[in-house]
């Protein structure tokens, strides 16, 4: 499955520019799903990665893990689900030296709350590659509840939390690692659109 290609949008919507070896650096890659395939295309572009990089894959039904795993990585750990892992990846963060390096790769959910965490630990953003893998589904935030969707695939949506009918907004919050969702029939209540698949 290739890198995800976006189309032009507002300037706070994140842009994934690819994983881009950096050498035999201090690397930490955190990859869920399709994400896995980035990374095996990245340590075939550069086979002296492994050695000194951290993995942690969610495989979430793909078949990459067993093929990562022989890579001969300083460590490997697979999880069911990013939550599961935050301990683990927040822990590597805190031990990461100075020049380490940070590969995330797979949905915008996952690449938006490592961001969150990596910055939070003191990471610098050009320490960062991210690469976009698999499902165009977003996590959402209710600008009115502030309740956090996962997994948004359609425009509107219903909040999760407070029931609301939300149109999916290109603007996006790093702070909170999600889209913002607006009230769609605020103005004229009950007047709802048709729903629509969430495109690139």
């Amino acid at each position: 499955m290739p890198a995800t290609k976006f189309t032009p949008s507002i300037t706070s919507r994140p842009v994934y520019d690819g994983l881009t070896p950096h050498g035999a650096v201090p690397a930490l890659m955190l990859a869920n799903g399709p994400g896995g395939e980035a990374l095996l295309e990245l340590i075939k572009t550069d086979p002296t990665i492994p050695g000194h990089a951290h993995v942690i894959y969610i495989p979430e039904g793909c078949g990459f893990g067993k093929t990562l795993e022989s890579k001969g990585f300083a460590s490997y750990f697979e999880a069911a689900s990013y939550a599961s892992v935050l301990p683990r990846f927040r822990k590597l963060l805190a031990e990461a030296g100075m020049n380490t390096r940070l590969y995330l790769a797979g949905t915008e959910g996952l690449i938006g709350q490592a961001t969150s965490e990596a910055l939070e630990a003191g990471m610098l953003p050009e320490a960062i590659d991210a690469e976009h893998r698999g499902s165009l589904a977003r996590r959402m935030q209710c600008v009115h509840c502030k309740g956090i969707t996962e997994n948004v695939t359609t425009d509107p949506f219903t909040c999760s939390h407070c029931g609301l009918s939300l149109f999916v907004r290109d603007h996006y919050s790093h702070r909170h690692a999600a889209f913002q969702g607006v009230c769609v029939d605020a103005e004229t209540p009950g007047e709802i659109p048709p729903r629509q698949e969430i495109k690139a």
